[in-house]
C-alpha cells in the first residue's frame, strides 16, 4: 500500500455536516465519572439517549471502556465485547471481513455514535477499536430509540472526540504473525473553547491463515468548538483502508471436525487456505464525515443534532469448497478418493453510501414536588444505497484436491458490467418520558412510529413501545421490570423450490419481557441480575432446493449476571454469566448459540519503585457447547435418506485464557498482551449445513508507548 498517498487523502475525510447529540458531552462525562470512581453513570446513554445513571435504568447497562478492552488484548470490535454477559463474540471465529456478535441468542446490529453504520454484508470493512473510547451494549429489542434493528440487541461504538487539554500517546506494536503497527492519539487544546484531535493507525500484518494479510491505514481527525458555555459543536472524519482477506475459509465438517469416510487417516489443517494466493482478497476503503451540535437553551431544555455520511468501496474475491450439496460426505459427490471436491469462485465489487441523522429535544420539568420528568422527543432519518457487481462464474466447475491444492492452476475472474443497486429509507419519530418519583422510583415510557421504504417497492410501517420501572426498595437494592418491542425489515422475497422468487418478506418483529435487580452495596461495586423472555416472529426458514418460508417463531429466554468492582487506577474485577435457551417450532437454523457463557477478568496495579508501576491482568472465557440442526440431504442425492430428514452436530465447549503484563515508568509504557494464552485449538462453530469455523490461535503482542 502506498501509505504516503493514503495519508495525504485523509484531509478529505471531514465532511462539514452541522449536527449531533450529546455525544461530545456524554463521552467526556463518562470518562470523567470513571476516573473519579463513579462506575454507575457510564453506559446508560445507549439505553436511554440521556445522561441517566445506570442504577436508574430499568434494564442492564454494559459499557466497556477503551482502557479495559485494550488491556484484554482486543484487536477487533468483536473482541471488545467478549467479556460481557449474554454476548457471544466471534460466533464464526475471528473474521477479518466483518465483526460478529450475538446478544441473547440473536445476531446483533452495530451502531456508531447512536446511528447504524452497517447495512449490508460484504459492502464495508470492519471498524477499528482504537478509534473508540468505549463500547456500549443494549440488550433486547430497542426499536423505540433506534428504529429498525436487531431483536437481540445492539452494540454502540462511541468515537473519540477532542477535549480541552493537550495530551496524547504514540505506540509501536509487534506481535504474532509478523504483526507490525504504529498508533497515535493526539489531542491539542488550541484555546479554551477550541480543540482538535487526531487518531491514527498503520498496520502491516499476516494472520494465522496463509496468504491472508491484515493491513490497515486509519486516520480519524476531529475538531470541537464551544462558542458559548451552552453550545458544543463537534466535527469528525474518518479515512480507513484495509487490505486483507478472509480468515473464515468455510472448511467442510468432514475431514476437519469429523473423520473423512473415504480418507479416515486424513485430517485437514484447520487453518488451510482455500483460494488463490494473491487473488483472493477483501480490500476496502471507508470515508466518513459527521458532525454534532448540542445546545442548552436553559437548564430545562436541550437540543441535540447529529449526522453522518459514509462512502464505502469494497473488493471481495474468494473461493470456497462445496461443503453444502451433501454435508454428510461432500467428497463423495465428486469421486471416491476422499480428497476431490468442487471449488467455487466468487468475485464482487461493492459500493455503499449511507446518510444518517438523529435529532432530539430534551425537556426536564416537574409535575409535583417529588415528580421529575425527563422528556425526550426526536426524529431520525437514514438512507442507504448499496451497489454490487459480480464476475460471471456460471458454468465453471473446478475440481481440486482439498488436501493439496494446486493454487497456481486456479482460474481468476474480474467483476464487470454495471452495478445493481438497492436502497432503503427510514423515517422515525420517537418520544420517551423518564419519570422519577421521590428520588427512589424511575419509570420509562416510550413510543415510536417508523416508515421504511425500499427501491424494490416495499413499504413497511411499524409502531413500537417500551415501558419499564426500577425502584430502590432498600439502600443499594433496586429491582426492575421492563417491556420492549422491535421490528426489522427483511430484504428479498420468499423462495419457492428451485430458488423461484415469490412474495416479499414481511418484517421480523420481537417483544421482550425482562425482570431483575441491581445491587450497589457501595459506590465502586455494581451487581446486575436479569431474567428475560424474547419472542421473535416472521423468521426466515431455509429448506431444501434453495427454498425459504417465513413462518418461523423463535423464543429466547435466559438469565444474565454481571458484577463489577473497581478501584480506579488500582484494581478491577469483572464477573459475567449468561444462560440462553432458544426454542423454535420448526428448524430455523438455530446455529452456534451455546446455552452457557461465562467470563472473569481482573487486573491489579502494583507500585514497583518510585515512579514505576506494574499492572498484571488475566481473564478466562468459557463458552458452552452449541448445537446445529440441518437437512441431511438438501438436494435428494441419496435415495436411502428420507426427504426432509434432519441431523444435528454439536460443537464442543471451550475455554480460553487471556493475560496482560504492563510496566509503566514516567511517560513510558511497555505492555505484553496474550489472547488464547494456552493456544487452545478449537472450533468456534460447526454448522449442519456443512462447514466449520476455527477459533483464533494464541496471539501475543508487545506494545511500547509514550504518553504526554
Amino acid at each position: 500500500m502506498n501509505h504516503i498517498r493514503k495519508l495525504a487523502l485523509n484531509g478529505a475525510a471531514i465532511v462539514a455536516l452541522a449536527t449531533v447529540p450529546g455525544v461530545a458531552f456524554a463521552a467526556e462525562d463518562a470518562v470523567d465519572q470513571a476516573d473519579s470512581g463513579d462506575i454507575l453513570v457510564t453506559g446508560a446513554r445507549a439505553s436511554t439517549k440521556t445522561d441517566t445513571p445506570a442504577i436508574q435504568v430499568p434494564q442492564p447497562v454494559t459499557t466497556i471502556s477503551e482502557d479495559v478492552f485494550r488491556a484484554q488484548g482486543a484487536i477487533s470490535i468483536s473482541d471488545t465485547v467478549k467479556y460481557a454477559a449474554g454476548v457471544l463474540a466471534n460466533p464464526y471465529g475471528r473474521d477479518t471481513r466483518v465483526d460478529g456478535f450475538n446478544i441473547r441468542g440473536i445476531s446483533a446490529l452495530q451502531f456508531r455514535d447512536g446511528m447504524r453504520d452497517i447495512f449490508s454484508y460484504y459492502a464495508s470493512i470492519t471498524s477499528d477499536p482504537y478509534n473508540f473510547e468505549r463500547v456500549e451494549i443494549v440488550r433486547g429489542p430497542a426499536s423505540v430509540l433506534y428504529g429498525q434493528g436487531s431483536i437481540g440487541g445492539l452494540v454502540n461504538l462511541v468515537s473519540k472526540t477532542p477535549k480541552f487539554e493537550t495530551g496524547g500517546e504514540a505506540n509501536i506494536v509487534y506481535g504474532s504473525f509478523d504483526r507490525k503497527e504504529a498508533m497515535g492519539d493526539i489531542n491539542l487544546a488550541l484555546t479554551d473553547n477550541l480543540a482538535i484531535r487526531a487518531v491514527g493507525r498503520v498496520r502491516d500484518a499476516d494472520t494465522y491463515v496463509d496468504h491472508v494479510p491484515d493491513d490497515r491505514v486509519m486516520f480519524a481527525p476531529s475538531i470541537r468548538w464551544q462558542p458559548t458555555p451552552d453550545t458544543d459543536i463537534v466535527l469528525n472524519g474518518l479515512y480507513q483502508e484495509d487490505d486483507t482477506g478472509s480468515t473464515s475459509q468455510f472448511l467442510p465438517i468432514v475431514g476437519t471436525f469429523r473423520p473423512n469416510p473415504e480418507n479416515p487417516t486424513g485430517r485437514l489443517d484447520p487453518y488451510t487456505f482455500v483460494g488463490k494466493a494473491g487473488w483472493d482478497r477483501y480490500n476496502g476503503r471507508s470515508l466518513q464525515g459527521g458532525g454534532a451540535i448540542t445546545h442548552k437553551f436553559s437548564d430545562n431544555i436541550r437540543i441535540s443534532l447529529k449526522a453522518r455520511y459514509i462512502d464505502s468501496d469494497l473488493q471481495y474475491f474468494t473461493h470456497y469448497a462445496d461443503s453444502y450439496t451433501y454435508p454428510l460426505d461432500p467428497f463423495a459427490v465428486y469421486g471416491t478418493d476422499g480428497r476431490t471436491i468442487k471449488l467455487t469462485a466468487d468475485a464482487s465489487d461493492a459500493r455503499m453510501n449511507v446518510f444518517s441523522t438523529d435529532n432530539n429535544v430534551q425537556f426536564t420539568f416537574n409535575t409535583g414536588a417529588n415528580i421529575e420528568h425527563n422528556l425526550l422527543v426526536g426524529i431520525d432519518y437514514s438512507w442507504n444505497k448499496v451497489g454490487k457487481r459480480y464476475a460471471d462464474t456460471s458454468g465453471v466447475t473446478e475440481l481440486v484436491d482439498l488436501y493439496d491444492i494446486d493454487y497456481d492452476a486456479l482460474l481468476t475472474y474480474t467483476p464487470s458490467g454495471p452495478y445493481s443497486y438497492d436502497s432503503q429509507k427510514q423515517l422515525g419519530i420517537y418520544v420517551q418520558d423518564q419519570i422519577r418519583f421521590y428520588d427512589r422510583v424511575s419509570v420509562v415510557l416510550g413510543a415510536r412510529r417508523d416508515r421504511v421504504t425500499s427501491s424494490a417497492g416495499s413499504e413497511d410501517k411499524a409502531t413500537t413501545f417500551r415501558a419499564g420501572i426500577i425502584g430502590e426498595l432498600v439502600s443499594g437494592f433496586s429491582p426492575f421490570f421492563s417491556y420492549t418491542e422491535s421490528f426489522l425489515p427483511v430484504a428479498g422475497r420468499i423462495q419457492l423450490p428451485g430458488g423461484i422468487p415469490s412474495d416479499p418478506y414481511k418484517p421480523q418483529t420481537g417483544t421482550q419481557f425482562e425482570a431483575g435487580f441491581k445491587w450497589q452495596p457501595e459506590q465502586n461495586t455494581l451487581v446486575t441480575v436479569t431474567a428475560f423472555h424474547i419472542k421473535e416472529r416472521n423468521r426466515v426458514l431455509y429448506g431444501a432446493q434453495s427454498s425459504t418460508t417465513q413462518a418461523g417463531e423463535l423464543t429466547t429466554k435466559g438469565v444474565e449476571v454481571e458484577a463489577s468492582h473497581t478501584l480506579p487506577g488500582d484494581f478491577e474485577l469483572l464477573l459475567n454469566y449468561g444462560y440462553n435457551q432458544l426454542k423454535s417450532e420448526t428448524n430455523s437454523s438455530l446455529d452456534y448459540m451455546p446455552r452457557h457463557i461465562a467470563s472473569a477478568w481482573s487486573a491489579k496495579t502494583f507500585s514497583v519503585t518510585e515512579g514505576a508501576k506494574l499492572r498484571l491482568g488475566a481473564g478466562v472465557v468459557y463458552t458452552g457447547k452449541s448445537k446445529s440442526t440441518g437437512l441431511m440431504d438438501p438436494y435428494g442425492l441419496n435415495p436411502a435418506i428420507a426427504p426432509g430428514a434432519l441431523y444435528s452436530i454439536v460443537t464442543p465447549s471451550r475455554t480460553t485464557v487471556d493475560a496482560l503484563a504492563e510496566i509503566s515508568w514516567e511517560n513510558w509504557r511497555l505492555a505484553v498482551n496474550a489472547t488464547n494464552l494456552l493456544n487452545n485449538k478449537f472450533y468456534a462453530s460447526c454448522l449442519a449445513r456443512g462447514d466449520c469455523f476455527v477459533g483464533a490461535p494464541r496471539n501475543v503482542m508487545a506494545t511500547l508507548g509514550y504518553r504526554f
